[in-house]
């Protein structure tokens, strides 16, 4: 009978953002390669602590939205020990940046989610499926409104949602649908862009909670 195997316990986080109108992941850079912020669990540190404490040591994200993924940990996953991950997805409004890094990160930077440097491809494989569930999640719930700064036009609103989704939406049935949803109010003011007409600008009544449709 063999005992138990040696068991490593971290977190990986995946940071989303609209980039240069394309989905785009925050990756870290450590020494020659690319990896998603996040590392080991100290003893006694909560899951979501932990992962939150990776991200803003790695990247300078604070107060961002973050969400448990899935918990990854194939016996192939690494050598000599069973190695388990904790991973997140996180969403960084328009304007959310890295404000610092800190050893042993060399840089962070973002990568469009289509053309992303070589990662192993177990994360590859994470990046993947935080990108199905976020794309999935906009069917049933508001969490695109963490992608959005303080305000924004209906037009950036559906933008988003294309850009997470790979595909157009009829304009009419996606405004209508919104505005039903009663989870953006007006500001009161308008955008101005070039000689385009005036738009009317929103905001979240519920700034950083992702509500379910029913």
């Amino acid at each position: 009978m063999t005992g138990p195997e040696p068991l490593t316990l971290t977190t990986d986080v995946v940071p989303f953002a609209i980039r240069g109108e394309r989905l785009a992941v925050l990756l870290a850079r450590r020494a020659a390669d690319w990896k998603l912020p996040g590392g080991p669990i100290r003893t006694g540190e909560d899951l979501d602590a932990a992962a939150r404490r990776h991200l803003a040591e790695q990247t300078g994200l604070r107060e961002v939205y973050l969400e448990q993924l899935y918990t990854f940990g194939p016996p192939d996953r690494a050598t000599g020990q069973r190695a388990v991950t904790v991973a997140y997805y996180a969403l960084v409004p328009a304007g959310g940046h890295p404000t610092e890094t800190a050893p042993p990160v060399d840089r962070a930077v973002w990568a469009a989610v289509n053309a992303l440097p070589a990662l192993a491809p177990d994360r590859a494989g994470i990046v993947a499926l935080a990108h199905r569930r976020l794309a999935a999640k906009l069917a049933y719930s508001t969490i695109a409104l963490q992608l959005m700064p303080e305000r924004f036009t209906l037009s950036e609103l559906q933008a988003v949602h294309e850009t997470v989704l790979g595909e157009p939406l009829d304009k009419r049935n996606f405004r209508k649908r919104v505005l039903a949803l009663d989870c953006i109010e007006a500001t009161g003011d308008m955008a101005r862009h070039g000689g385009h007409r005036p738009a009317r600008l929103y905001r979240a009544k519920r700034p950083g909670q992702v509500d379910f449709i029913k």
